[in-house]
């Protein structure tokens, strides 16, 4: 197996190895010039966004600055919207479903690195070049999910539709559908329901009136 692939099936791999260099490069590039870019710059923030980010739907933005490792191993629904400072580390397969929105500051990290510091640290190769020793796990949010600012989700863990993550949320196993979910770690607070609705709250200007 070539490192790309032992990467991406989640097994032990060599982060240094020259192609991988290669890749990562090309994305970070990508996110420092999409950064620089203007809003109203659309086409070439979209031919960006398509050279990083070949696999998405339509209606997607991202508010920038934004920080992928390799944008090739996420895959994006369609409406899609991140706030500032979205940053994916994509060293295994990230799926994210339709209609998901995403605050500021989130983060969705696939790495791991051993626990023993005798397996964690750097160490020359074979090849010559010092590396280290990474592996990683997928990560899956599902359709029509909204994750608040300052969440970040690990390696391995898997939103299920329809939920909203809290704010400041870390996110280390499976959430199930339809579910309120926040804390460190995240845990289930409740079903979202239609009692839910905004239908059953009071008038939104009215209440800005109280606030006043």
């Amino acid at each position: 197996m070539t490192e790309k692939e032992k990467m991406l099936a989640g097994k032990i791999y060599d982060p240094n190895d020259k192609d991988l260099l290669e890749l990562r490069k090309n994305a970070h590039n990508i996110c420092k010039r999409y950064n620089d870019t203007f809003e109203d710059d659309s086409e070439l923030r979209e031919r960006l966004l398509n050279d990083l980010l070949p696999d998405h739907g339509e209606g997607l933005y991202l508010q920038g600055p934004i920080y992928f490792d390799y944008g090739a191993f996420t895959k994006i629904g369609k409406n899609f919207y991140a706030n500032f400072n979205f940053t994916v580390l994509d060293v295994c397969p990230i799926v994210i479903g339709d209609n998901v929105f995403v605050g500021p500051n989130v983060s969705l990290l696939a790495p791991k690195h051993p626990l023993r510091w005798q397996e964690r640290n750097i160490y020359k190769s074979d090849k010559g070049y010092f590396t280290d020793k990474e592996y990683g796990a997928p990560i899956v949010i599902g359709d029509n999910c909204w994750i608040a600012g300052n969440v970040t989700v690990l390696a391995g863990a898997k939103i299920g539709s329809g939920c909203v993550i809290g704010a400041g949320s870390v996110v280390v196993k499976d959430i199930p559908d339809n579910s309120f979910a926040a804390g460190n770690p995240c845990r289930v607070i409740r079903t979202i329901t239609e009692k839910d609705s905004v239908s059953h709250l009071c008038d939104i200007g009215d209440l800005t009136e109280r606030v006043k």
